[in-house]
């Protein structure tokens, strides 16, 4: 079965459906959520959308309580999932084409989500098409699993596995191709200082609005003088290449900056906007308290994104680096400071040392360090028959190596007893993924489709198939 070239005929539809998901802005938004629609109503419109797509194929679909779902096809005992998620981070600003139209410009469909996750999604749910098109047998289930808060920490699939069955394996095209068997663990750590009963000078800091994502834009009301404030900005500006701007706000000064947002799992590729503006203040004359807060930001992740500072540092041959992001960082003097990091570290990470090391650096600083939310790393061994397949599928239709790769970033691969992240994102390609101007390439779109159509029938088609 020639699957590249059933996919290109399918090229038109492919990038048709990917525009229509995009168009549905699927950000989380608790605030309008209920108890019918937890995540807000837009991530239940695509989930929906999906299903509606999936049942109009004939294919057998199920939504489970509004936060996921699934589209089937194939028959037996097993399953092999597919788990991809329809929720979008936020789109944030300077977009050069609209975030939700699904614009194609230069071979690329451009909009959020159009590499993580809504491109994957499509890729895989036209591979389920062709291979149902082309009449193969299959000898386990296969299923779509859908998620709408994969962006925000996965409660969705928490709530599917607790009424459908596991799979027992699977891939989640939400990552790099060729493999990936290592995912680090994904630590929620809490930073907060006590409020001050003082008027200190700094009134107002924020940054950011999700852990999982470098923050681009940050601000802070002070106390100052508007002139001198803007004159230090200035020069502060121009030696660090920073964009931003000083304002008067009725008796205070506000202090705006930007930076540049990427995926948490690898800070470095993002200009932390919190960080730039911690620098920025410690050259103005801060009260004991506002002096504190962004001294503990400068010297913790000022210099770098591993935790030597924090003592949380460490690496291993199969994940590599520790990295610390502070995704979502605010101070007001009567509340104090908090400042949430994400944290993705490696997979022989010595957990409970390394925080108590933390600690004991922390002790004499006034800042205290809590544990959120916790996701363990995620290893499946490289001799498995999961990932022998895979490579062998992989390798087929790029005649290139199919590597064994590591992350930070977590997938739903790691929900699946035995599950891996298998592309889309193709070697040599840029990971735009949550940043402004997300794109994916139509090429790999199709190039995508055709793998995971013959992953499919590999995983599971009949032993009749297998024999010929």
């Amino acid at each position: 079965m020639n699957w590249l070239e059933l996919a290109e005929s399918k090229k038109s539809d492919i990038v048709a459906e990917l525009q229509r998901l995009i168009q549905i802005p699927s950000v989380m938004d608790e605030k309008e959520g209920n108890d019918e629609m937890p995540f807000g109503p837009k991530p239940l419109e695509a989930l929906l959308h999906m299903l509606n797509e999936g049942e109009q194929e004939g294919f057998i679909t199920k939504n489970v309580d509004n936060v996921a779902g699934h589209i089937e096809m194939g028959e037996g005992e097993d399953i092999l999932g597919i788990l991809c998620h329809v929720d979008v981070v936020p789109e944030g600003k300077n977009w050069t084409y609209p975030p939700f139209e699904g614009v194609v410009a230069e071979d690329k469909v451009y909009g959020r989500g159009a590499i993580d996750d809504k491109g994957p999604t499509i890729a895989a749910w036209m591979a389920m098409k062709l291979v149902k098109e082309a009449g193969i047998e299959l000898s386990k289930k296969v299923r779509l699993i859908i998620g709408t808060d994969e962006e925000s920490g996965f409660r969705c699939m928490a709530r599917y596995f607790e009424k459908e069955a596991m799979p027992q394996m699977g891939f989640a095209p939400d990552a790099d191709f060729p493999i990936i068997n290592a995912e680090k663990g994904i630590a929620n750590l809490i930073f907060t200082q006590t409020g001050s009963a003082d008027t200190e000078t700094i009134q107002f800091f924020q940054a950011g609005k999700r852990t999982n994502m470098v923050p681009d834009e940050a601000f802070a009301v002070i106390f100052g003088g508007l002139h001198m404030i803007k004159e230090k900005f200035q020069a502060f500006a121009t030696e660090h290449n920073v964009e931003g701007e000083v304002t008067q706000e009725g008796p205070m000064v506000k202090v705006l900056v930007h930076g540049k947002s990427a995926h948490a799992m690898e800070p470095d590729d993002g200009v932390n906007a919190g960080i730039l503006l911690a620098k920025f203040l410690q050259s103005i004359n801060l009260t004991p308290h506002s002096k504190a807060f962004v001294n503990f930001l400068v010297s913790s992740f000022g210099e770098e994104s591993r935790g030597h500072a924090l003592a949380l540092n460490f690496t291993d041959e199969i994940s590599g680096d520790t990295t610390l992001n502070p995704g979502v960082i605010h101070y007001a003097p009567a509340q104090g400071s908090c400042t949430q990091v994400s944290m993705r570290y490696s997979v022989s990470y010595p957990f409970d040392e390394q925080l108590s090391a933390c600690r004991e650096v922390l002790s004499s600083t006034g800042i205290t360090l809590d544990l959120g939310t916790n996701a363990k790393p995620h290893y499946v061994d490289k001799e498995d028959i999961l990932i022998k397949t895979l490579q062998k599928v992989y390798e087929k239709h790029t005649g290139e190596t199919a590597e064994l790769l590591s992350i930070g970033g977590g997938t739903y691969a790691r929900v699946l007893e035995k599950g891996v992240a298998f592309g889309m994102l193709f070697p040599g390609r840029t990971d735009v993924a949550h940043q402004i101007d997300e794109y994916v390439d139509i090429e790999d779109l199709v190039k995508a489709t055709a793998i995971y159509a013959d992953a499919i029938v590999e995983l599971a088609g009949s032993s009749k198939l297998e024999e010929k």
